[in-house]
């Protein structure tokens, strides 16, 4: 079975790798059907997954529904994660910034009735709301954990002031945000800041969007309804630009009789022993072979290796397009 990670200094323990659900329903092109999506979560936690990450707004609300059915009769195995911020306008499509407490307690509600279940075991802050004081928004998950509807508090893309704040209210477990090989910034300010305090990281996209799997090309291509299309990174001029850090993986891969995303998930289990990352995939395959990356252990020259050559990948393209990258980091 897989082996188990605490996430910073709270009580939580999970799998070594989770499963990012959101890819099931939303961001990535059509929903997969229904009992599609039920079994691969299924297969999941008959293969050790223990941690399950959704969230209101994947559909909206279509992703947990997904979700809570397949994890309800497996409730007692496993942690979920859930995450508010958001409300939609009238065609559900429109995201709006909303952490007002009120909007909390009705997310929570909804999620708990989604999700079948009477506890949130880790209910993240979607995204920082700057109408509401974080202090606010802690307080009020610190009431949901004593009322016995949430378990644990995590944050999303914060930064590491508001993450200070909040956790000085309601001791924060884990911070996610996007991490991996060809996203590094966490390792600023947000990693040092977590390490001191003594909470855990989930990082999200942790083989960026795909990338670093190999399997997209400079050709590829993203229909209206998949989120890349938007995205500066995956525009064809990047996409050749940043091939050469897939081709550095493709190398180190091939050496230890891995993949190229094993390799760029160890790499991330290899940064700290309180890092969770979340791989997403629609593919029994694809799951089995990131679950295959808990397995592998880079050595430190291995490690040395990979950083020395990454010296030389000047990595192009914003992540996010400049309305969405607006509401990150605060």
């Amino acid at each position: 079975m897989m082996h188990e990670r605490t996430l910073g200094k709270s009580t939580l323990e999970v799998s070594a790798l989770g499963l990012g659900c959101m890819g099931l329903s939303h961001g990535y092109g059509p929903a997969t059907d229904t009992q599609q999506a039920v079994s691969l979560i299924q297969a999941a936690v008959d293969r050790g997954v223990t941690f399950f990450d959704t969230a209101e707004v994947y559909g909206p609300y279509l992703n947990e529904e997904v979700v809570g059915m397949a994890l309800a009769p497996l409730r007692s195995r496993v942690v979920i994660a859930t995450k508010f911020g958001f409300t939609f306008g009238h065609d559900n499509k429109q995201q709006i910034l909303n952490s007002r407490p009120e909007q909390i307690r009705l997310a929570v509600d909804g999620s708990l009735r989604r999700l079948r279940t009477d506890v949130i075991d880790l209910l993240y802050q979607h995204r920082v709301d700057p109408n509401v004081p974080i202090e606010e928004v802690a307080g009020t998950v610190k009431d949901l954990i004593a009322e016995g509807k949430v378990k644990h508090f995590g944050l999303s893309e914060a930064g590491a002031q508001t993450i200070r704040r909040a956790h000085a209210i309601q001791p924060v477990t884990a911070v996610q945000s996007e991490y991996s090989l060809w996203w590094r910034e966490p390792e600023a300010e947000i990693l040092p800041t977590l390490e001191e305090l003594g909470i855990g990281f989930v990082p999200f996209s942790p083989l960026g969007k795909g990338f670093l799997t190999g399997a997209i090309k400079e050709s590829a291509t993203f229909g209206a309804d998949d989120f890349r299309s938007k995205v500066p990174r995956f525009a064809p001029e990047s996409l050749r630009a940043n091939q050469a850090l897939v081709d550095l993986l493709g190398r180190i891969a091939a050496e230890k009789g891995a993949t190229p995303a094993q390799i760029a998930l160890a790499w991330l289990l290899a940064q700290k022993p309180w890092i969770v990352p979340i791989p997403g995939t629609t593919k029994l395959h694809r799951l089995q072979e990131n679950l295959g990356a808990a397995a592998l252990v880079l050595s430190a020259s291995d490690l040395d290796e990979i950083a020395g050559a990454l010296q030389d990948v000047r990595i192009q393209g914003d992540r996010y397009p400049a309305n969405l990258q607006a509401r990150v980091g605060r």
